[in-house]
């Protein structure tokens, strides 16, 4: 299989970026999307040019790194697919392929597809977290928790935190990721002595990294690679007013955010 590459090449945060085109030549469909980066960068490479800067790890849909923007879909065009599980298959031969990074104020490009997403990292520290010590792991059934809840807790938490809901989301908006990282843990019982405190804290930060607000376009569930639903948002919504009100604040007083 042949393709044409439009690739997005930025030297710096400081520099201004450019599609630029590339032969793809003699790609096996077999190969993931990432593998033909592979090859491409290796024949930059013995040019004397400078490879592609991707973010990838796993190449495993697991740690969320590969994300870039595909024809304009983040990921790509396969449903419930990272862009490592992407496979050359996927598209037809003779294409031309636009590759660009994640595009979103709260992830400033570094270098060509590579873009900072340290704002995700700062929600999750601000309180996608237990804190409370809970001793040595209790057996499994020790602690009973609905199947419904065990279920939604489980497919909020299958998050990757690649980034794609805000790559997709026409506000540029946090609002899947948060939900997520705060529904997995305000559905089962050893998060729910901060629950209410913890939405507190991951929507200001959200806020405070300059993402968009949520409109329910939806874009976000159709470009999750995890199909994690909208639901956390209302979950996310529904702690964050009842936060407001009722949760304690540092000092332990009741009141109103703000």
């Amino acid at each position: 299989m042949n393709f044409t590459l439009s690739e997005w090449r930025q030297a710096g945060p400081a520099q201004s970026g450019r599609l630029v085109e590339y032969a793809a030549d003699n790609v096996h469909p077999d190969m993931s999307f990432l593998e033909m980066l592979d090859v491409v960068n290796e024949r930059l490479t013995e040019r004397g040019e400078l490879p592609i800067a991707f973010d990838h790890d796993c190449r495993e849909g697991i740690c969320g790194a590969c994300g870039m923007m595909i024809n304009g879909v983040a990921h790509g065009p396969s449903r419930a697919t990272a862009t490592c599980q992407l496979h050359m298959r996927s598209f037809a031969d003779g294409d031309t392929i636009v590759i660009e990074p994640w595009r979103a104020r709260a992830f400033p490009v570094l270098k060509d597809l590579v873009v900072n997403r340290g704002a995700l990292d700062r929600i999750i520290a601000a309180g996608g977290y237990i804190s409370a010590p809970t001793g040595s792991a209790q057996d499994a059934n020790a602690l009973p928790v609905p199947k419904q809840d065990a279920d939604a807790a489980m497919d909020a938490a299958s998050c990757i935190a690649c980034g794609a809901c805000v790559a997709a989301c026409p506000n540029g908006s946090a609002s899947l990721f948060t939900g997520a990282k705060i529904s997995h843990l305000g559905l089962l019982p050893q998060g729910q002595p901060e629950r209410y405190r913890r939405a507190l804290k991951m929507v200001a930060q959200m806020d405070l990294e300059q993402f968009g607000g949520c409109t329910w376009f939806g874009e976000c569930q159709e470009a999750c690679p995890k199909e994690i639903s909208i639901d956390v948002i209302t979950r996310m919504n529904r702690d964050f007013m009842l936060a407001a009100i009722t949760a304690p604040d540092e000092t332990g007083r009741g009141g109103a955010a703000g």
